[in-house]
């Protein structure tokens, strides 16, 4: 009999979850991160709590559309590596593209974001790592990423 088996889904993204989200300030670290790599010249933090009931992120930077908001909750999903020979040549803070699927695998997170000049942006709301609502949204040029920890998500029945 085998004693080596292959992780569920689940389970893989709360571990990697647990290496991500260790407290608030890690998730405030991994989301500044993004909004710098996006250009932004203005970031707001709010807390409440220190973190522990809402952490929310407000930048002014480039944006995403409805199919970047989407792929960004994947696992591995990323802007800022195509090739390996770019590795050496990385020049942002993040590029791994898993803080934002590790934080919604324990979370309720919510993103909002329109490009700019676009009428209309994305709000994309994920629960425990599964999508719940994605939906168009007057939103100015930026991103807002509202995130409330929730340590105790069961695996989907």
């Amino acid at each position: 009999m085998a004693n080596i088996q292959i992780m569920d889904a689940h389970l893989a993204n709360l571990i990697a979850a647990g290496e991500v989200v260790e407290r608030p300030s890690s998730v405030v670290k991994e989301l500044v991160e993004n909004a710098i790599d996006a250009g932004s010249t203005r970031i707001e933090i709010h807390l409440e709590e220190g973190g522990l009931q809402l952490i929310r992120i407000v930048d002014n930077g480039a944006g995403m559309d409805k199919e970047d908001c989407r792929l960004a909750f994947e696992r591995h999903a990323t802007s800022k590596l195509k090739k390996e020979r770019e590795l050496p040549h990385i020049r942002t803070l993040g590029f791994r593209g898993e803080a934002i699927p590790s934080i919604a695998a324990v979370s309720r997170m919510e993103i909002k974001s329109a490009l700019k000049g676009e009428p209309m942006g994305t709000r994309i709301l994920m629960v425990g790592g599964e999508q719940k609502e994605f939906e168009p949204v007057a939103f100015p040029r930026g991103t807002e990423v509202r995130v409330q920890i929730c340590f105790t998500i069961r695996p989907p029945a």
